[in-house]
């Protein structure tokens, strides 16, 4: 069976999708539609605009979720058994399997960076790499780290993000480093995903995603909130809305997808860190990427 799954932000480039805009007349046609939704000239940011432009939310969302899905709509006889995306990559996996169409997934995309980007503001707030702890250990010292730090991406065995208030999370770096971690290594992000200090960003998309339709999929989804499948549009809403404020459960969605028959994994989109998660979870599985 195979499985498609789609990158999620810190996966642009400078030039992303130019290649694809000058050799593909469809693709040339969704990024010109993207710019008339978005409302200003994302392509000419993604093709020619600097790592810095290219950084800030508001455009990093979008472009990697345009990349992602024009490339897929590119593919012939396109049909997946299963697809997953990581944060992010979820909307792309969600147009992907017709669950969202492309006009609804990109305007959702843009609400969710803008989104995260007020609540990013509200509080200072960062994440943090763990390497070389079992999760269950770095679960314990974040639970008793005083002030917001959380799990929140389950990257894959020995690789646990942890999210939260900038001091919660230096003191649990601290904690961590002496528990033995390989490495507690802060990221430079603006602010705290798939934390509680994103409840008001959950808040604001939870309207969006309410107004927003969805439909069957063509096959399911393995969302990061469950780890598992899903086909059910109320309960993909439903997982899409908690995912804000809830953990990344890559390792366990990598795993249940080879449970329930995943034979190769294929990465669209920018990058090729989900490839490297895959190995990570089983160095005998079949991957590859389109870019």
């Amino acid at each position: 069976m195979k499985a498609f799954v789609f990158p999620g932000q810190g996966s642009q480039f400078p030039g992303m999708g130019a290649d694809l805009f000058n050799t593909n007349s469809t693709a040339a046609e969704l990024f010109n539609r993207a710019n008339d939704i978005l409302g200003f000239n994302i392509t000419n940011i993604m093709f020619n605009g600097t790592p810095d432009e290219l950084k800030q939310t508001n455009v990093t969302q979008p472009a990697i979720f345009l990349h992602s899905v024009i490339l897929a709509s590119t593919i012939g006889n396109f049909k997946p058994d299963m697809v997953a995306g990581h944060s992010l990559g979820e909307f792309s996996a969600l147009v992907a399997n017709k669950t969202l169409s492309f006009n609804d997934g990109l305007k959702l995309v843009s609400q969710r960076a803008q989104a995260m980007q007020k609540a990013c503001e509200v509080e200072s707030s960062t994440m943090a790499a763990v390497l070389g702890l079992d999760d269950n250990v770095v679960e314990t010292i974040c639970s008793e780290t005083d002030g917001v730090v959380v799990a929140a991406n389950y990257n894959c065995p020995g690789q646990l993000v942890i999210s939260g208030s900038i001091k919660a999370i230096n003191d649990a770096c601290a904690k961590l480093t002496e528990a033995g971690a390989r490495r507690a290594l802060i990221l430079p992000v603006g602010g705290a995903f798939h934390s509680p200090l994103m409840e008001p960003a959950r808040v604001e998309l939870e309207a969006a995603i309410d107004a927003t339709k969805f439909s069957q999929p063509i096959c399911p989804v393995y969302q990061n909130v469950t780890a598992n499948a899903v086909s059910d549009p109320n309960e993909i809403k439903k997982n899409l809305i908690s995912q804000l404020t809830s953990p990344v459960r890559w390792t366990q969605t990598v795993k249940q997808m080879i449970a329930d028959g995943a034979t190769s994994f294929t990465e669209i989109g920018p990058g090729k860190v989900l490839q490297g998660l895959v190995k990570k979870a089983d160095r005998a599985m079949e991957t590859s990427g389109i870019s």
